[in-house]
C-alpha cells in the first residue's frame, strides 16, 4: 500500500457538539454504510452510549474515500472519541495513534471547557489540527461570535475554519478534502524491526481479546509472531484484519503507518497491557514506544455483588471490563456488611455510573456500591506518608501528624450573567479564585482552585443548573495542600455499617451527619425491634435518629379476664424486642445505598 495515500486522523470535541453525527454523515459518504444500514450513532456500539447520548468508548473503522478534488482515492482511518471529561484518558489514547485531529465546535455553544482541553491535547501529541464549527442550520446558531473565538481563543485563521452541519450533511466533503491536504501521512520505515503500539483492545465472545494497534515500523503478516515488550510473552498470530464498513475484515499484512487488530488466542484479558510496544521475537526493536501515562484513578468505592456466589463471575467481568477501559483500577478487598468485593478506582462519577451499569447489563450481575472517596494523603507520627483511599485506612487522629486532600484546578466557561452566582456557589464549597478572562461579549473562562472531594459528586449538574444548560468545566488535579481530615462512621444499633463510612472535611461533618442521617430514617424500613441510626466521628455522636419497631398487638387473642394477664404478655414482649435488637441483623435495602451515593 502506497503510505501516502493513508490517513490516520480523530474527531474530538466537548461532549454533545456533534462528533457522533459527523461520524456518521463521513461513513454514509464514504460508503461504509448503505442506505438500508442508516441510522444514529453508529460507531456508538454500546445501547449504553445511545441511551444517553454519549460517547463512552472510542471507536476505529477504516474507510476508502475517492476525492474528486484530487482525483485519487484515500484510505482513511477514523477514530471517533468521548467528549466527557471523564473519559478523556480514551482520548489520549485515540491521539497517539494519529498523526490528525478535527476540532468540532457547536456554532450555538461556542467553545466550552473540554474543548480547550482537547485542542490542548492534540498539540500535546504533534497533531495537525482541522477546526470545524458544526450544526450551522441551527436557528440558535451565532456563526461570526463562535468564528471570534475559535480565531482568538486557539489561534486559527478565519480561512483554516470549515462551516458544517453534521445533520444535514453539508461540508463534509469539504472535511475530508482538508483532511487529505492538510494532515501528514503517517511515517515510519518499513525495513525497520517491528514496532507497533497497543493503543485498544476488547473482548469478543468468539474471537477473545481482540488487540488494536499502529504500526509505528516494520509490518506484521499472519505468519507473524509477536512478542508484547513490557509483559515479555510471545504470541502466534490467529487473525490479522481491518475495522471496515463496522465489521471485522482480515487482510495478509499491515505495514507501517497503518492501524488494524490481531487475535492470537489470548483468553486471560490481563495478558495485555494498554500501551504496551509489540515486535518481532526473532528480530526485536531496541527499545519501547514511550506508551501512555499511567493514569491514577480520582475516586475510589467499594463494589459488592448483592448475592456472594457471584463474585467469582463479578471478578471475570471486571478483567473483560478492563480491556476496553484501561483507566478503571480494582483490587479485592473485604467488607463486615457485605463480605468480599472489590475496591475500584475511577476518573470520575460518570465514569463510575457507567462501569456500574455495564457491569449489570453486560455481565448480568446485580450489585451494591458504597460511599465514593478521594485519595487522601496522611503523614503518620512513624513518618511514613501514607495514601488513604478507603475510610477503613485511616489511621487513628492520634497517629495523624498531618492530613492531605487533592486540590484541582477548575476551568469552567460561563455565560457572562451568571458569573456572580457561579463564583458565590464555588466559593461555598471552598473554591480559591484563581483567575478570569472574557471570551467574546457574553462567555467568560473562570479558574478556580477547588478540593476534588467538592466536585465529584454533584458540582456538575449543580453548575449546569445555575447557568441554565449553557456552562461546562474541565479540571485536573494539581497538587495535596494540608486539610483537617475525618471518618464519618454511620452505626445502625450501636454497629458501624462500613458501607456508609466516609473521609471528609471536617467543618462539613455536622451538617453531612444530619443529611445522612435523616435520609437514612426515610430509607430503612421498619423491622421488628427498633432501630438506632446514629452518626458519629470517633466516639463523639454528631446526629442520632430512630425506626420505630413494627407495631403486634400481642394481647389481641386476650378478651377478658385480669389486667395482670396482659401485662405478663407485655413482658415478655418487650424481653423479646429487647433481645432481637441485641441480635438482628437490620435489613438494609439496596436502593438505600444507591440513594446515598446522590447525597
Amino acid at each position: 500500500m502506497d503510505r501516502a495515500l493513508l490517513r490516520n486522523f480523530s474527531i474530538i470535541a466537548h461532549i454533545d457538539h456533534g462528533k457522533s453525527t459527523l461520524a456518521d454523515r463521513i461513513l454514509e459518504i464514504t460508503g461504509a454504510v448503505d442506505k438500508q444500514h442508516k441510522g444514529d450513532q453508529l460507531l456508538d456500539d454500546m445501547e449504553l452510549e445511545k441511551e444517553r447520548g454519549i460517547t463512552i468508548k472510542a471507536s476505529m473503522v477504516r474507510l476508502n474515500y475517492f476525492s474528486k478534488k484530487f482525483n485519487q482515492e484515500y484510505i482513511l482511518n477514523l477514530i471517533d472519541t468521548p467528549g466527557h471529561v471523564d473519559f478523556t484518558y480514551e482520548v489520549s489514547k485515540s491521539l497517539a495513534a494519529c498523526e490528525g485531529a478535527v476540532l468540532v465546535v457547536d456554532a450555538g455553544q461556542g467553545i466550552e471547557a473540554q474543548t480547550v482541553a482537547n485542542y490542548y491535547l492534540a498539540l500535546e501529541n504533534n497533531l495537525q489540527v482541522i477546526p470545524v464549527i458544526n450544526k450551522v442550520d441551527l436557528i440558535s446558531a451565532d456563526v461570526g461570535r463562535v468564528k471570534m473565538q475559535v480565531e482568538t481563543v486557539l489561534g486559527f485563521k478565519e480561512e483554516e475554519i470549515i462551516l458544517a452541519s453534521a445533520k444535514e450533511g453539508k461540508g463534509i466533503v469539504e472535511i475530508l478534502d482538508r483532511i487529505i491536504e492538510t494532515i501528514p501521512s503517517p511515517g515510519g520505515q518499513m525495513d525497520s524491526p517491528l514496532k507497533a503500539l497497543i493503543f485498544d483492545c476488547r473482548f469478543d465472545a468468539f474471537k477473545g481479546v481482540v488487540v488494536f494497534v499502529k504500526i509505528i515500523d516494520g509490518a506484521i503478516t499472519p505468519k507473524t509472531q509477536l512478542k508484547m515488550f513490557h509483559a515479555g510473552k510471545v504470541y502466534k498470530i490467529e487473525e490479522l484484519g481491518v475495522f471496515k464498513d463496522l465489521k471485522y475484515f482480515a487482510v495478509e499484512s499491515l505495514t507501517c503507518g497503518e492501524v488494524g487488530y490481531f487475535t492470537a488466542n489470548m483468553r486471560d484479558p490481563r495478558e495485555v497491557i494498554i500501551g504496551d510496544t509489540i515486535t518481532d521475537p526473532k528480530n526485536p526493536c531496541e527499545q519501547a514506544l514511550p506508551g501512555y501515562r499511567i493514569v491514577k484513578p480520582l475516586v475510589f468505592c467499594g463494589i459488592y455483588p448483592v448475592n456472594p456466589a457471584d463474585f467469582g463471575q463479578l471478578r471475570d467481568a471486571m478483567d473483560k471490563l478492563k480491556l476496553s477501559d484501561a483507566s478503571f483500577v480494582f483490587e479485592p478487598e473485604n467488607s463486615q456488611s457485605f463480605g468480599t468485593g472489590f475496591r475500584c478506582g475511577f476518573l470520575g462519577l460518570l465514569h463510575m455510573e457507567i462501569v456500574q451499569e455495564r457491569l449489570e447489563r453486560e455481565y448480568d450481575l446485580n450489585l451494591i456500591l458504597t460511599v465514593p472517596n478521594v485519595v487522601y494523603r496522611v503523614k503518620h507520627k512513624s513518618g511514613e506518608l501514607m495514601e488513604v483511599d478507603t475510610p477503613m485506612k485511616l489511621p487513628a487522629s492520634g497517629d495523624i501528624l498531618e492530613a492531605q486532600e487533592p486540590f484541582a484546578s477548575l476551568l469552567m466557561i460561563v455565560p457572562v450573567d451568571s458569573i456572580e452566582a457561579i463564583c458565590d456557589f464555588t466559593k461555598s464549597r471552598r473554591g480559591v479564585f484563581i483567575a478570569n478572562e472574557y471570551l467574546g461579549e457574553d462567555r467568560v473562562k473562570v479558574v478556580f482552585s477547588i478540593p476534588l472531594s467538592e466536585i465529584i459528586v454533584d458540582f456538575y449538574d449543580r453548575m449546569k443548573s445555575i447557568t441554565r444548560g449553557y456552562g461546562s468545566m474541565d479540571y485536573e488535579v494539581k497538587e495535596y495542600l494540608p486539610t483537617k481530615l475525618v471518618k464519618l462512621d454511620i452505626l445502625l444499633n450501636s454497629q458501624i455499617c462500613d458501607a456508609f463510612s466516609s473521609l471528609m472535611f471536617k467543618e462539613k461533618a455536622m451538617s453531612r451527619a444530619h443529611l445522612l442521617v435523616s435520609k437514612l430514617k426515610e430509607l430503612i424500613p421498619r423491622q421488628l425491634f427498633e432501630v438506632t441510626i446514629q452518626a458519629s466521628v470517633g466516639s463523639q455522636i454528631l446526629a442520632s435518629e430512630r425506626v420505630r419497631c413494627v407495631g403486634k398487638n400481642a394481647t389481641s387473642k386476650c378478651s377478658g379476664g385480669d389486667i395482670t394477664r396482659k401485662r405478663k404478655l407485655w413482658e415478655i414482649q418487650k424481653k423479646g424486642k429487647r433481645r432481637l435488637k441485641q441480635f438482628g441483623k437490620v435489613q438494609i435495602p439496596q436502593e438505600a445505598f444507591l440513594e446515598v451515593l446522590k447525597i
